[in-house]
Formats: C-alpha cells, sequence, structure tokens
C-alpha cells in the first residue's frame, strides 16, 4: 500500500472536468486517420510529454484526506462491468473511472512507496525465482503450460495480478504493488522484459488479437471470431484490458497502448465484431494513455463512426459564444415607425368640428318633437332634414368639407324654408301634383307638405 507525502498534498479532483484535460489544448489540426492497425505507430512523430501533476497544496500542516487507490481502482471496476451491460441506454461520464485514471496518468499523487515494499516480488517472479500465490505456479509454467487454455485464463483470476503489476492493489491480496524502484530495476532486465511481453502476447491471443510488430501494431488472430464472441459476452475481461494497459505504460511500452486501444475501437464501432466493448474502451482505455494528443486523435476517430452521435459524450467541451460576439438585433425600419406614428396621432375628418356636429343633431331633436308622425310616414316619408342629416352622416368626409367651406347647418336650413315660401303658387301646385303621383295616400303628401312649410 502507498503512504501519503508528510506535509504537502495535491489537491483531489472533484468533478470529471477536473481529471480530464484531454481538450485543454486542442490546437493541433485534425490527422489523418490510418487503418485499423493503428499505423500510425508511436514514436513516428514527437509526442507531448505527459501530464504533470497539479501543484501541491498546503493543509494546515498535515496531508489531505485521500481515498487509497485500490478504493477507486474497485470502485471504477464495478462501473466499469455494468456500464458494458447496458451500451444501448445514453451513456454517462463516470467520475470514479475519470478520478482512478487520473491518478494513475499522474504517478498517484498524495501517495509514496514504502521502504519494506522493496521486496521486488513481482521482478522476482518475472525472472522466475518465485511462483505467483497463492497458487503456487512459476512464470515459465504460465507461460508454456497456460498458453492457449483458454478455460483456465478464463476462469482463473488470481494470476492476472501478477503478470500485469500496478501501483496500486487489485483483487489478490498476495500480490505486491509496484514501486518505483522496482519499475526503473524491471526495466532494466531483460529476462523479465522477454518474458512480459510474451504474457502479453498470450493474452492478446485470448481476446482473438495477435502482436505483429515490436512497435505494438496489432492485427486479428486467426481464432478472432470464436474470440470475439466470447469477449463481447465476457464483460469481465474489460477489467483485465484496462489493467494490461495500466501496467504496459509502468513498465516501458506505453507506447503499445495507442494500437491496442485504435484496434478495439475499429472493431467496435466500424466492424460491428465486439458492439459491447465500446463504453470500456471510450470510459477507460483511452483515459489510460498519459499523452493527450493521442487520446484526443482516437476520441476524433471515434465520434466519426459512433451511432447514434447525439450520444458521443467524450469529444470537445462545447463553448458557449460570449456576448460581445452575438449578432446585433437588427432595427425596425423608420419608415414603418414614422407610418405608426401618423396613424396613432391622426384625428378622424368627422370630429373637426364636433360643436356642429352636435348642434345639428340636437336641432334635428327638436323638429321632431314639434311635428309628431305616425310610424308609417317616418318608414315610409323621411323629412328632408332627416335627409340630409343622413346624408351628411353617411359621408363623413364630405361633411367634413363643408365645415371647411359652407355656412352653418341651422343658416342652410332657415334659407330652405324662406325659399319654399316665396315659391309661386304655379311651382307649389307643380310640386304636390308630382308628389302625388308617387304616393299612395293622399293624406300623407299633406302631412308632409305641412311639415316642410312649418
Amino acid at each position: 500500500m502507498g503512504n501519503l507525502l508528510g506535509g504537502v498534498g495535491v489537491r483531489e479532483p472533484t468533478t470529471v472536468e477536473d481529471c480530464d484535460s484531454t481538450w485543454q489544448t486542442d490546437s493541433e489540426p485534425e490527422p489523418e486517420e490510418p487503418g485499423p492497425g493503428g499505423g500510425e505507430g508511436p514514436g513516428r512523430e514527437p509526442a507531448q510529454p505527459p501530464e504533470s501533476p497539479e501543484p501541491p497544496e498546503r493543509a494546515g500542516g498535515r496531508p489531505r484526506a485521500s481515498p487509497a487507490p485500490d478504493r477507486d481502482a474497485e470502485a471504477a471496476g464495478a462501473e466499469q462491468e455494468a456500464d458494458s451491460t447496458e451500451v444501448s441506454a445514453k451513456p454517462k461520464r463516470s467520475f470514479y473511472a475519470a478520478r482512478d485514471l487520473y491518478k494513475y496518468r499522474h504517478q498517484y499523487p498524495n501517495f509514496k512507496d514504502i521502504r519494506y515494499q522493496n521486496d521486488l516480488s513481482n521482478l522476482r517472479f518475472y525472472k522466475n525465482k518465485i511462483p505467483f500465490k497463492p497458487d503456487g505456479v512459476y512464470i515459465e509454467e504460465v507461460l508454456s503450460k497456460w498458453k492457449g487454455d483458454y478455460e483456465k485464463l478464463e476462469y482463473s483470476h488470481t494470476y492476472i495480478q501478477w503478470l500485469f503489476p500496478l501501483r496500486e492493489q487489485g483483487l489478490n491480496f498476495y500480490a505486491k504493488e509496484l514501486t518505483t524502484y522496482e519499475i526503473e530495476e524491471f526495466k532494466k532486465t531483460k529476462e523479465a522484459i522477454r518474458r512480459f511481453l510474451l504474457a502479453y502476447k498470450m493474452m492478446l491471443e485470448f481476446f482473438g488479437i495477435k502482436l505483429i510488430d515490436k512497435t505494438g501494431n496489432v492485427a486479428r488472430a486467426v481464432n478472432w471470431q470464436e474470440r470475439f464472441q466470447h469477449l463481447n459476452e465476457s464483460q469481465h475481461n474489460y477489467l483485465r484490458i484496462t489493467r494490461i494497459l495500466k501496467s504496459l505504460g509502468e513498465l516501458g511500452y506505453e507506447s503499445f497502448k495507442s494500437p491496442l486501444v485504435k484496434f478495439i475501437l475499429h472493431e467496435a464501432l466500424v466492424e460491428n465484431t465486439i458492439p459491447n466493448i465500446k463504453q470500456s474502451a471510450l470510459e477507460y482505455f483511452v483515459y489510460t494513455i498519459r499523452d493527450r494528443r493521442e487520446r484526443r486523435r482516437l476520441l476524433r476517430f471515434a465520434q466519426k463512426h459512433y451511432t447514434p452521435s447525439e450520444n458521443f459524450i467524450w469529444g470537445p467541451p462545447r463553448r458557449e459564444q460570449p456576448e460581445g460576439s452575438k449578432a446585433p438585433k437588427t432595427p425596425a425600419p423608420p419608415t414603418s415607425e414614422h407610418h405608426s406614428q401618423t396613424s396613432m396621432h391622426k384625428k378622424p375628418k368627422d370630429s373637426k368640428n364636433p360643436s356642429a356636429a352636435g348642434r345639428v343633431n340636437s336641432k334635428a331633436a327638436e323638429d321632431k318633437k314639434v311635428t309628431p308622425r305616425e310610424p308609417e310616414e317616418e318608414t315610409d316619408w323621411p323629412s328632408s332634414e332627416a335627409g340630409s342629416e343622413a346624408a351628411g352622416s353617411g359621408d363623413p368626409e364630405r361633411e367634413g368639407d363643408a365645415d371647411s367651406s359652407s355656412p352653418q347647418p341651422e343658416e342652410t336650413i332657415a334659407h330652405a324654408l324662406e325659399k319654399k315660401e316665396r315659391a309661386s303658387p304655379s311651382e307649389k301646385d307643380e310640386e304636390r301634383e308630382k308628389r302625388n303621383k308617387d304616393c299612395e295616400s293622399p293624406g300623407e303628401t299633406g302631412s308632409h307638405d305641412d311639415a316642410l312649410l312649418q
């Protein structure tokens, strides 16, 4: 187990975004995507330096509390198995997985090796000096007799921690964590490195994959169809792949990760041979890679082939548009504003002389009171005053013109009455005859004439 650094602690991430720095410096042009074998080959172009831990913080002279690495790994592993069984649902980022892989990529900040752990158990096992516990099997027997025995490799769960050691505790408590000193000694021991690569090839063949060169490129094995079908249905092997990828990085084979992850993504998203693995590949496998540039390449490739595309949640975060760059609203045309103001303040023509209209209405009411008529007479023979009044109210524009150029209505009515009285008797007789022809009742004509003379 590790030990907290005395007096100094690194700030622990609290969100998935804090754990993931993949898209923080996304300034490289999008590269051309090679074939499924990961043809670009690690090391063929200058790689960015791995992520460095955040600057340490002091917390009152005491180290900040931090859970042990194995707890995060176990929680992430449990989520990895659960997530892989629900590939059809909309995915979501796992904080436990993000924090576990953040600690791995940053060399487990807040933890320090303990001296008594430098017994080099993992190195001695790979030098074939001690067997792995609790089974008591040596590495040479595993590489010679377990190779191709897929039943044994599938159902035995105690060897994987010894074949691919990490700096964190696994499920086999007999296995010891790697220390920084042991890692350096392991890289110097050719015998251990040779056996480590043979163990890697053995597990790849168990998954239906083969290592084709010394740069880490991989391809389908001869029995890939049978093994892919098994891999697609056995989600606990995704935990093993995550552990293998981590161990490759610890023991000097960081460049082997990207070709393997690219191959798995191609088979899962393009060929659809192992579709159930895509969630683990995007949430775990990709984030074991320390070079953020390599992670971006893999995620860009995955985004092109992921379906449904709207469920892809591992791309760059959406940047909100700044307020200053928003397009200004187009103002309304000035002509429409002028028209609206004109229509609001324009007065109707019939309201130019309200006092005159009021006097006409009052005069007509007085005339009706003075000369009462039968209902039939009002209906059949309206008076000239009423007719002129109706004509004036029916044509407001004409009435407005009359207000501005002719005398008042009272003077007009008086002038008409005076003209009638001055008319000669012959003219009156002609008028009576003309109206008698149009009227059905002579009594109505008489009453009408009396009204006109009054």
